[in-house]
Order: structure tokens, then sequence, then C-alpha cells
């Protein structure tokens, strides 16, 4: 069984416990995630089954979009609701005030990674350290923002809901602490769904319950979808079967042999003569020729 199973994440399991979760599910070892949540999320996780974990570290797209709860008036050593609260206040903040700070973050921006996360630094998590009690000096990292929304808000409670649309390693929690910091009044993050990520959405994400369901059915197959939808931005090349041999062991190809390939493009997923998809590719045009990406075959 190889491709991506999508999977609706529970909160309060890490992505490794869904990894650990599914490997008994689907008795097999070989599965790898693409994009780490944190247990206080929930939404799209995809998991990369067989030989599709190859895929897991060279997706091409890594925009996720994300609804992020919101409270304002509180900060949070976590910077979110599981966290100890260390600050308060009463300061009344209408929704004009939040839509006027929104600008400043979308784009790049910098953020600081705050201590409740994977960030390394000196060869420790930040998390070990922030349990233990040590906060250390860190480096701010540039992030992505596309798009930044305030779906809704209540002034009274102070309660709202942000869609936000972003890159790789972009912290929504930091997002909405850096807002209520720049409003004066402090924000914490009270609920994260990821709606999107690497191009699967929410409505093709399955629960455990679910999957298991499929698997006591003997349909598990219906729900893997297939590997090189993750790459399907990228061009496609279609190869004969002397050129899929030639591929599969990783021998260059001569571009002027190809009919499918752009004076435009660099990268593409390549197809076998038999239409399998076996990978992805690069066109080394000072050379002329097609190096091997990575082989999924």
């Amino acid at each position: 069984m190889n491709g991506i199973l999508c999977v609706n994440k529970p909160q309060d399991f890490t992505s490794f416990d869904v990894v650990a979760k599914l490997r008994g599910i689907l008795q097999m070892k070989r599965l790898g995630h693409g994009g780490t949540l944190d247990p206080m999320a929930t939404g799209v996780l995809p998991v990369f089954v067989g030989n599709a974990t190859k895929a897991c570290d060279i997706m091409p797209d890594n925009t996720k979009s994300y609804r992020g709860g919101f409270r304002l008036g509180a900060v949070s050593d976590t910077q979110d609701v599981w966290g100890n609260v260390t600050e308060r206040s009463d300061m009344a903040v209408d929704r004009g005030d939040i839509l006027a700070v929104l600008p400043g973050f979308t784009g790049r921006i910098m953020q600081l990674p705050p201590m409740y996360s994977a960030v390394q630094v000196n060869g420790r998590r930040l998390y070990d350290l922030a349990r233990q009690g040590i906060e250390v000096e860190r480096t701010p990292r540039e992030a992505e923002v596309s798009s930044l929304v305030l779906e809704s808000y209540d002034s009274a409670s102070r309660e709202g809901v942000l869609s936000i649309t972003c890159g790789k390693g972009t912290y929504i929690r930091t997002i909405i602490n850096d807002i209520g910091e720049r409003l004066g009044c402090g924000g914490i993050m009270t609920s994260l769904v990821r709606t999107s990520a690497c191009g699967f959405d929410l409505s093709e994400c399955y629960t455990f319950e679910q999957i298991q369901q499929a698997r006591d059915e003997g349909r598990l197959g219906e729900l893997i979808l297939p590997a090189d939808r993750v790459f399907s931005a990228l061009p496609a090349i279609r190869l004969g079967e002397a050129q899929t041999r030639m591929y599969r062991s990783g021998v260059k190809l001569d571009l002027s042999r190809l009919r499918d390939v752009r004076p435009d493009c660099e990268s593409y997923r390549v197809y076998g003569f038999d239409g399998a998809f076996i990978g992805t590719a690069a066109a080394d045009r000072e050379n002329g020729v097609l190096r091997v990406g990575k082989n999924m075959g």
C-alpha cells in the first residue's frame, strides 16, 4: 500500500502519536507525516504511506491554512489557553482596532520562536527547556503570511477567529500573541484547526474511527490518495520503456530525447511507460540531461 492518507488529527495527539496510532491500524511501519501539528491543534495531517514516505522532505507546496480562535486581554507562557496566564488586561478592544494592526502581520514577517516549540537551541528542544523553567535567548525567524482575515470578533468577550494562510514554520499562536502585544492588551490562542496543508484540505481527511472501519471492511485503498498529488503543480514527463529502466537505475536522461520537457521549467514529475508515477526529476540544461530527483518507484 503506497500513497497519502489524510487524517483529521484529533486534539491531544501529537503528529508522532498519529503515526504511531496508524501503524497499529494499518499494520505497517513505513509511515511519515507532512507538517507537525501541536497537540492542541486539529485538522489536516497528510500521512505518507509506503514508498510515498520518500516525498515527505521534498514537497513543493508547503502552504498551510488555519482557523485560529483567540482571546484578548491575557498572556500565557505557552501563548495559548493551555499555558499559565502571566498577564491580564481589562483594556477594551473593538473590531476596528484589530483590523488596523493586521496588515503589519502579513507578508514576510519576523517571529521569535516560542519557548514551547520544537525548535532546537544548542541541540536541545525549546519545549524541554521550558518544562524545566529555563528560558534561553532565541533568534527571530522569517515567516510568510499570505493572508490574514478576521472572520469574527465579539468585543464583549474579546474573543474571535482569524483565518490564516501561511508558509512552513509559521506559529499561529505567536501571531496572536504578537497581535495582542501590538494592541497593548495581550492575546492568547484558544483553538486551532488546520484547514489545508500541502495541497490537501479538510474535506479529504478521515478520523481514526473512519480509517479503522475502512480497514475492517477491506476498503482501505479507497482512502489512499496517489502520491503524485503532492507534485501536481509540476509539469509531467512521460518516459518510454527504455528510459523508464534508465530512470529507475538513476541514469541521467538526454533532454533532447524527451518530448515533454518545457523550456521554462526545471522540475518535473515523472511517469513510466506504463503510466505509473515513479518520481521527480530536474533539468540540467547546462549539460543537456534530466537528473533523477527522488525515485519513488
